[in-house]
């Protein structure tokens, strides 16, 4: 895979997700473009309730995609208001970061030596669904739509103490979720085994998107090392009241 082909298939599912085109995606920097939201055919199957609001910026255009009631609200709102005062506005409470391996950076990292690593397909994936210490990297609902399609352990004497996986957001992209024991941090193994599945995926011709909120240095920081650049930026937790709200 190839760097313009990677971010082809990336630009082309959030295009689906927000109901806007790869043109608007790479529009005026700074320029906000107001759409309306739409359930379309595609999706990555995120959980929405009667009403969706998300603002993501790939560095240049802001892409407001929301339902109805929502998207007039906020674009009263963000009238004149610059890239750094639209993110700090107050029904955003919090926003991701979102990676996407730097071909240029990327390669293979040596395992932390005395663990045993391990890969689940996911045939096999169901048995670890009630491990325990484990809720970044283990889909523990078999209901939710999307489900983990590939783990990496890191085990010593036999117990488990690292989880990396693979979610799948589409049948071209894959969410990497990764999960450490505590008394095993500070030992490479979050590196390790991101950049290892990271590795796995694109030789399974799949994007592999590492996320982030924006206030976890520690996990920026394992990105980075793994072999990833930033990418683009989304809304992560909302602050809608009365009316605007789901409830």
């Amino acid at each position: 895979m190839t760097k313009g082909e990677m971010f082809n298939i990336v630009e082309n599912q959030l295009a689906i997700d927000l109901n806007c085109t790869v043109e608007d995606l790479n529009g005026d920097k700074d320029s906000f473009i107001f759409v309306e939201a739409r359930d379309n055919p595609g999706r990555r199957p995120f959980l929405r309730g009667e009403q969706y609001f998300e603002m993501l910026t790939m560095g240049k255009a802001i892409i407001v995609s929301a339902t109805p009631m929502r998207l007039k609200y906020v674009k009263e709102q963000l009238t004149g208001k610059s890239r750094d005062e639209a993110y700090a506005m107050p029904f955003i409470s919090d926003y991701a970061m979102n990676y996407l391996p730097d071909f240029n950076n990327l390669k293979h990292l040596s395992a932390p030596d005395s663990f045993f690593y391990e890969t689940i397909e996911k045939s096999e994936i169901s048995k670890l669904q009630k491990l325990n210490g484990f809720n970044y990297a283990i889909q523990h609902n078999p209901n939710h739509p999307i489900q983990n399609t590939l783990l990496m352990l890191a085990k010593k004497s036999n117990i488990i103490i690292a989880v990396v996986s693979a979610s799948a957001w589409s049948s071209k992209m894959w969410a990497l979720g990764i999960d450490v024991l505590p008394e095993y941090r500070n030992n490479g193994l979050a590196t390790y085994l991101v950049n290892a599945l990271t590795i796995e995926i694109l030789r399974r011709n799949i994007v592999p998107v590492y996320s982030t909120t924006a206030c976890n240095i520690t996990s920026q920081k394992v990105a980075y090392r793994a072999g990833y650049m930033p990418v683009w930026m989304s809304d992560n937790k909302l602050r809608f009241e009365g009316e605007l709200s789901n409830s």
